[in-house]
């Protein structure tokens, strides 16, 4: 197969691009730089990377006619603070690159015949009370209470999936993503992130350690995407998320018992919002509650190869240091 991934320079494309390179297919990847993103494995310069602005038409149309498989990821990351220029960069680089996408796939004499286009779990209401499936989850927006920044991410998720759905496209069936944080041994990925404070004792619970976090191992993602390709039933929204989400203290509990650690600082509400302050970021990375569930996966049948924590932060933690020592990963089946 052809399967391209517009935005697929940052971490979870370069999992996605190095395991369907290995599965014999092949790989574009559209990107604004023509260079591997931060991360990045050696092995990203066996595909092909295919210049794009994220937002008009351009040569690059001719990728996306053709192909077979289309994975959309592009976005600004949302590790900053949310003051106006940033609000706009972020909405904006996954609205117009969403249309870019589908005005592409519209234009197509040969449309691909699936659009995965990533979204978030973040598109969830922070609660504590149950799972949000996508059958009768709750999306956010209106809790009360909650800071304005929190409403901005609901906001931008909820037009990041208007933009998708936006289009007629009568040969290319459109799954929307709803992803939650994507465990990877890479260096710079979020799982690097929270082992790096783990490594040096700072891995303790974030203000009273309830919120619920959604997580799911790099290799059950791949897995994941690879059977939303096969499965022409399935479109629509789609949690990729690890069956067991649970309280952020339990998490990172964890996280210390699969790295050897005796102790983790914990960090109070305070403490969190003068970090997020000094690192130029915001604290709903850590306080909000994303208890989300892959409601549609797992009545399909699809098994999960890592369904609870302990056993996937005990991979990724060998897998961290195998990569230190320069021992490849075995594929992903």
């Amino acid at each position: 197969m052809k399967i391209v991934l517009p935005g697929g320079s940052g971490q979870v494309g370069t999992v996605l691009a190095r395991c369907f390179h290995d599965d014999g297919h092949e790989v574009v990847v559209l990107s604004r730089a023509l260079s591997a993103g931060p991360g990045a494995s050696p092995g990203a310069s066996k595909w092909r990377v295919v210049s794009w602005d994220a937002k008009n038409a351009g040569a690059w149309h001719r990728e996306i006619d053709g192909a077979d498989v289309v994975v959309g990821l592009a976005g600004r990351s949302v590790d900053c603070r949310y003051h106006d220029r940033n609000r706009r960069l972020i909405m904006d680089s996954r609205v117009d690159s969403t249309r870019a996408v589908g005005a592409a796939i519209a234009a197509a004499s040969r449309p691909p015949r699936v659009w995965l286009q990533a979204s978030t779990a973040t598109i969830y209401a922070h609660r504590f009370d149950a799972p949000n499936s996508e059958a009768d989850g709750i999306l956010g927006g209106d809790e009360p209470g909650v800071p304005d920044t929190w409403r901005f991410s609901i906001d931008v998720a909820k037009a990041w999936e208007a933009a998708a759905k936006s289009f007629t496209l009568p040969r290319t069936r459109l799954v929307l993503m709803r992803s939650a944080m994507t465990m990877s041994p890479d260096r710079g990925g979020i799982f690097d992130v929270l082992l790096r404070l783990v490594r040096f004792g700072l891995g303790g619970s974030p203000g009273d350690g309830r919120q619920f976090v959604s997580w799911i191992h790099d290799r059950d993602f791949v897995r994941a995407v690879r059977w939303l390709i096969e499965r022409d039933d399935c479109a629509g929204p789609v949690n990729l998320a690890a069956p067991e989400p649970l309280p952020f203290r339990e998490f990172l509990r964890e996280l210390r018992g699969a790295w050897g650690a005796r102790f983790g600082l914990p960090a109070t509400r305070w403490m969190l919002e003068l970090g997020a302050f000094v690192l130029r970021t915001e604290t709903e990375l850590v306080l909000k509650s994303r208890r989300v569930v892959p409601g549609r996966l797992l009545d399909a049948g699809f098994a999960f190869e890592f369904p609870e924590w302990r056993a996937a932060a005990d991979d990724l933690c060998r897998r961290w240091r195998d990569r230190l020592r320069g021992i490849p990963d075995a594929p992903t089946d």
